[in-house]
């Protein structure tokens, strides 16, 4: 099986539009063939066109297209399909990481409120590990690396620090807002903004 066909390389729209969700070429081929969704024949700064599977499979694969080779010929990839019936944008919460940690904490680190670097901060649990502190959004702040190590197996109130705040489960956020463009697919630019993750 090509490797393309795995990559999750595909972005989802809902019944109107709006970006819900990535998936594979395999997965998306899937969906265009039993009609649950159409490709997007996208030609930037021109026009879409949703297009069904029939059709799909017969469009030219341009230069710079990801493509499968079928036994029919050369099929393009589609870098974006919509969904037939389907109009939900479903909500999420973050997964838990660094990352998710900075996003929620505002790269500030919450005993000096100091911003950081991405080199400058890691997650600190504020009940230690060592002390059955658990690994999760209610335990775990940014904390600068200097400020982490001195606090090291210490509580906050050992160590001489306060938090600034207490750590909480972020919000559930509509599926789009944490969409990323990993790969900067140029077609997903319109969808997701261009900022590239």
């Amino acid at each position: 099986m090509n490797d393309i066909l795995k990559m999750n390389i595909v972005l989802v729209l809902n019944r109107n539009w709006q970006a819900i969700n990535t998936t594979t070429p395999a997965q998306a081929f899937c969906s265009m063939a039993t009609d649950v969704a159409t490709g997007l024949d996208i030609h930037v700064d021109e026009y879409m066109q949703p297009t069904r599977w029939e059709d799909w499979t017969s469009l030219p694969v341009r230069d710079g297209d990801g493509s499968v080779r079928t036994a029919g010929g050369l099929v393009r990839v589609p870098t974006v399909i919509v969904l037939a019936k389907y109009s939900k944008v479903p909500m999420r919460r973050p997964s838990f990481s660094l990352r998710a940690i900075r996003a929620r904490d505002g790269n500030r680190c919450q005993y000096t409120g100091k911003v950081l670097a991405p080199n400058e901060g890691n997650i600190d649990h504020v009940i230690p590990r060592s002390r059955g502190g658990a690994t999760s959004w209610r335990n775990c702040v940014l904390a600068s690396v200097k400020v982490n190590s001195k606090k090291a197996a210490k509580t906050p109130r050992e160590a001489g620090l306060k938090l600034i705040r207490q750590p909480a489960e972020p919000p559930t956020l509509p599926a789009t807002m944490l969409l990323r463009n990993p790969h900067d697919i140029t077609d997903w630019h319109v969808f997701l903004g261009s900022e590239k993750s």
